[in-house]
């Protein structure tokens, strides 16, 4: 959590402040741009002539003491002159004069603060604090402010036509609300936007988001009826658990497309877990914004391809697909595409079948895809697209065109759009033509989107499908029932005798495996049955005599974690031989591997079902970040895992457990009986309280758990978990 999200006042943090509060910045009265300047080669010139260039519907006070004029506007000396109401103040001078500025526009009573000069928070301590000062200040008044070191915003509502950016190139009106924590990618953004038909209601650079933050432009947008679409490029998170709140809900109402970059596992390296060794910061952050239902795009050009699809197409009801093409290669190369992505290639009935064989020619292909071959025109893909569009067993089409020398793109693309607009399901057009072609729709928004290729296509596709399917589910799972670990007076028992085991760790940090596995029955998580005995031949037979053969035999060592690569296992020992033999063994063999050997554990040799893994990995940013998958000793060569993130509720643990590749493992194959899903569920939900209730807890893996047919034979065979300080 960076400063400005820990520092907030609670009122800059309750939904519904955020649109009446940066109304200020987006939609001002009146601007002072102070550092104007006359300089054709400067920021201070540029911000003020876009600002009048694109007609802004207020008024403009530029503030410059060694001007008379600037651009046919009267400049004064600074904000105290003015003698109008200011809304928004764009500060643009010197490092050093900007927290005297400021504090001269507190005083001057401006509603927004728009502060361009970098500088700050991003060059060091020194800038750190200077930035803490402008922070502290803004939100003494109760102003709210964008930057330090932002390019600025823009508003292309037609009542505001507000661009208080020094961006060269000017923005198109749309129903894209767009932010970026990076100002010279915002430059760049804005450049690409031309060539492409998407259009934009706001765009922010946060800049070092000192006091607005990407969560409060989310709040600003959620109600707002001109934003169809929020896409966000973010560098970092300053606040992901209160993101996760305002995501989710605002996800219900409208799409977020996220890029997010710095992908690394550095993390993971220092990770002494396998949920710690596999998740990395990089998984964390996909599973944060999987389970709050925002989209996330890999590249700035992809985040654009899905932002035109959810702009101008409904949601799909269904993954089926139906494509349209007068040319074989694209459309193998489309279906490919729509496989991969996790989409379905949509059954055509046979009467859409007959209906099209009625007018196409018979060297057509009448399958899906639809291949319509190079002759088809105009008439022909309308027709053809309404077919398949009416086939009930189609969500969405994918439209190909490889234009032929006597065919008009244009007049094909109107048919598409005919056939589109009176169907509710989202079309897509892969339309290879010319560079004029392109030119001449760019501007075109009674069209559908338009790609230059399949692949692209049926990602915005995929992607649309991946949002539709998040909205359609339940948006709450009911809360645990009374006895469960977190409810009544018996959670209350269960947590301090938690706190009384987690009190016990040793070196490292680490619970011995007595107190693990009395961690998880303390939560209601079967374990196989165990005793823990000192070394000592005499107990350890006692040990397995109580338990019954065959037994298996775990070696107990202060240092020891990955017991597999001390040999300190050993499985389904059946007399009192093997295990005498087997523990003279191991004392020799996990003393050789530099272990000092304190004791043994004696469990039941559990069989039957599948091996799979539960595990927990505290970012600290992000909090506990829980992982379900197939497990054993080669979880970490197969990574068949997935993640989610607090809060986690019962369909996305269910979503974690069923989203596996292997989960045919577990459903059951070849007359195999399945696992029981809904124990391993609930295991899911046990560990997130046990760990939302315990934060101590660093890490947990329970691995393997054997996932069995009948409840009674699932159980943990093995677990560690590491206990750090409490947080502050």
């Amino acid at each position: 959590m960076d400063d400005a999200e820990r520092s907030a006042p609670a009122d800059h943090l309750a939904p519904g402040n955020s649109r009446r509060e940066l109304d200020a910045i987006f939609a001002p009265r009146s601007i002072a741009v102070i550092g104007a300047s006359r300089r054709r080669d400067s920021i201070g010139f540029a911000l003020l002539h876009n600002l009048v260039t694109n007609q802004f519907e207020g008024a403009i006070f530029p503030v410059n003491p060694h001007a008379g004029a600037i651009h046919s506007l009267r400049c004064y000396a600074s904000i105290a002159e003015i003698p109008d109401p200011i809304d928004l103040a764009v500060v643009m001078v010197p490092r050093d004069a900007v927290e005297g500025v400021v504090e001269e526009c507190l005083a001057r009573g401006v509603r927004g603060l728009v502060v361009i000069t970098a500088g700050f928070a991003e060059t060091g301590p020194e800038g750190a604090a200077r930035e803490e000062r402008l922070r502290a200040a803004v939100r003494a008044a109760g102003v709210r402010m964008i930057g330090p070191n932002c390019m600025g915003v823009i508003n292309t509502a037609a009542a505001v036509s507000l661009n208080a950016t020094f961006a060269p190139t000017p923005a198109r009106a749309g129903r894209l609300g767009f932010v970026s924590q990076s100002g010279a990618l915002g430059v760049a953004i804005l450049n690409v936007l031309q060539d492409l038909d998407v259009g934009l209601t706001q765009f922010v650079s946060m800049g070092n988001k000192a006091d607005v933050s990407g969560n409060d432009l989310l709040e600003y947008w959620e109600d707002d009826a001109e934003t169809r679409v929020i896409a966000m490029y973010l560098e970092s998170f300053g606040n992901p658990r209160r993101f996760t709140e305002i995501a989710k809900r605002v996800a219900r109402k409208k799409p977020i497309l996220v890029v997010k970059s710095g992908r690394t596992a550095e993390g993971a390296r220092a990770a002494t877990s396998h949920t710690g060794a596999i998740a990395g910061a990089d998984v964390t952050v996909s599973a944060l914004l999987e389970q709050c239902g925002v989209l996330r795009a890999d590249t700035i050009e992809e985040l654009f391809d899905v932002a035109r699809a959810l702009a101008r197409s409904p949601l799909p009801a269904g993954h089926r697909v139906g494509i349209v093409t007068n040319a074989g290669g694209p459309a193998i190369m489309a279906t490919d595409a729509c496989i991969n992505l996790g989409l379905q290639l949509a059954q055509l009935q046979p009467a859409t079948v007959d209906g099209l064989r009625s007018f196409l020619p018979a060297e057509a292909s009448f399958g899906n895809p639809v291949d319509m071959i190079a002759s088809a025109g105009a008439a022909e893909y309308g027709r053809t697209l309404a077919a398949v569009l009416d086939d009930p067993g189609v969500d969405m089409a994918l439209v190909i065109n490889v234009t032929p020398l006597l065919a008009n793109p244009i007049d094909i693309m109107h048919e598409i759009a005919a056939a589109t607009h009176e169907r509710a399901k989202p079309t897509l057009a892969v339309m290879m033509a010319t560079e004029e072609f392109y030119e001449t729709i760019k501007l075109r928004r009674d069209l559908p989107p338009v790609y230059r290729f399949p692949e692209s296509a049926a990602r915005a596709l995929a992607m649309l499908a991946r949002y539709a399917a998040w909205r359609r589910r339940p948006a709450a799972a009911p809360a645990p029932g009374a006895g469960e670990p977190g409810v009544g007076d018996a959670a209350d028992a269960a947590d301090a005798a938690v706190s009384a085991l987690l009190d016990r760790a040793g070196p490292g940090g680490y619970l011995g495996p007595a107190e693990a596995f009395a961690v998880l029955e303390r939560y209601g998580i079967a374990v196989a049955r165990w005793r823990q005995v000192p070394d000592d031949d005499g107990a350890l037979l006692a040990a397995a005599a109580e338990i019954g053969y065959p037994v298996v035999l775990k070696a107990v060592a202060p240092d020891l974690v990955h017991k597999s690569e001390a040999r300190a296992v050993r499985v389904d020992l059946r007399g009192k031989a093997e295990l005498a033999e087997a523990a003279a063994v191991m004392r020799r063999e996990v003393g050789a591997a530099g272990h000092r050997l304190s004791g043994f554990l004696v469990q039941e040799m559990a069989r039957g079902g599948h091996e799979v893994i539960f595990g927990v990995s505290t970012d600290p940013r992000f909090g506990p970040l829980l992982m379900f998958g197939l497990g054993g000793k080669y979880v970490e060569v197969f990574q068949d895992v997935r993640f989610g993130v607090l809060p986690l509720d019962t369909w996305e643990a269910g979503e974690m457990v069923r989203g596996i590749r292997g989960i045919k493992l577990l459903t059951g194959v070849r007359g195999e009986p399945g696992a029981d899903l809904e124990l391993l569920v609930e295991v899911l939900l046990r560990l997130a309280r046990l760990v939302a209730r315990h934060p101590r807890i660093e890490e947990i893996d329970v691995n393997p758990f054997l996932a069995a047919p009948r409840r009674a034979e699932a159980k943990a065979l093995d677990v560690r978990i590491k206990v750090g300080r409490a947080p502050s």
